[in-house]
């Protein structure tokens, strides 16, 4: 049996890498601080005898005795701006000391890795759709940039090790997603719409709500790894060379792009007794006028991988969600 650890495994997005790995009959060990993940959202992987919650910091994971894995996903980081905003110098460590560490495990035990990086990597892109050969246009010294450029630099480590010892990388760049098990205080425009809408109260857009933004649902995205870690070595390095990416970096996102005024509108139409009204506010610093992913290459390296789940269902599963929390 295939052993996995999934770093950040009580977050939003790793509680559900965990629940399908052992769906998938992994043996799985969650490491998660709890700083933005939360007990509750593996409570009901408790019982699992296959499942083992390890509470600790990846940046301290060096120190711990964790065991021998067969593959390592490295999902450990605040990743929304609330929390990254309040604790920046702790997010830049995070991804810089977890990926190091992470890496080290990965080349101790011969296993696979997979790295959680971002759409935020291309800042606010001149490009758009944005490709994976896309360098980006990010604010070194912005309120944002704690997670930005901790992302990048976390790739570029990721980068030489698979260049200079030959560690078994991965790489996905995920863009905006969401679904069950967000926190409803994160900050993230689906879960602030949501719960805006909920409690009755103004919905905030930035500026006019003009800017876009793509959504996956969380399914999708975790379907996407899992397709990513079955590949052989071979065939993704055989790939990189092929379309000269330098790395084996790809976007992972639905290409469903929709202004924010069009989400807070749809949000208001499945939630038809809200009375909450759509108000604007001013811009905040660094944000990004239009996020799109170009998904090709991903849909050829992982079979044909496509997002299956439309906006409106998803956002329907997720608003039964927070309803059930209200």
């Amino acid at each position: 049996m295939k052993r996995a650890l999934v770093t950040g495994g009580a977050g939003f997005l790793g509680s559900h890498l965990c629940e399908r790995l052992l769906k998938d009959g992994y043996r799985v060990v969650a490491l998660d601080s709890l700083y933005t993940g939360s007990r509750e959202n593996i409570a009901h992987l408790a019982g699992d005898a296959n499942f083992e919650f390890a509470e600790g910091d990846v940046i301290g994971m060096d120190k711990m005795d964790l065991g021998d894995f067969d593959e390592v996903y490295n999902l450990a980081c605040p990743a929304s701006p609330v929390h990254y905003q309040a604790r920046p110098m702790y997010t830049t460590d995070t991804c810089i000391f977890g990926m190091k560490n992470c890496l080290a495990v990965a080349e101790r035990c011969g296993a696979k890795l997979l790295h959680a990086s971002t759409s935020e990597i291309y800042g606010d892109p001149l490009v758009h759709p944005q490709t994976e050969k896309y360098w980006g246009n990010v604010n070194t010294i912005g309120i944002r940039s704690c997670y930005d450029e901790g992302k990048r630099i976390a790739e570029t480590i990721a980068s030489d090790h698979a260049r200079l010892l030959g560690t078994d990388v991965r790489m996905v760049r995920i863009f905006n997603t969401y679904g069950p098990r967000m926190h409803p205080q994160d900050g993230r425009v689906v879960s602030n719409f949501i719960m805006q809408a909920l409690r009755g109260e103004d919905i905030t857009v930035y500026g006019n709500g003009s800017q876009t933004r793509s959504f996956q649902y969380a399914s999708d995205l975790i379907e996407a790894m899992r397709r990513y870690m079955e590949l052989p070595k071979e065939t993704v390095a055989a790939f990189v060379a092929k379309h000269s990416l330098g790395a084996p970096v790809v976007n992972t996102g639905n290409p469903g792009e929709y202004t924010i005024r069009q989400l807070a509108e749809e949000v208001l139409r499945q939630i038809p007794e809200s009375k909450s009204k759509i108000v604007e506010k001013p811009l905040p610093g660094d944000d990004p006028k239009k996020r799109k992913p170009d998904i090709a290459l991903a849909g050829e390296l992982l079979g044909g991988w496509k997002p299956a789940v439309p906006l409106r269902e998803g956002l329907a599963a997720t608003i039964e969600y927070f309803r059930g929390r209200k």
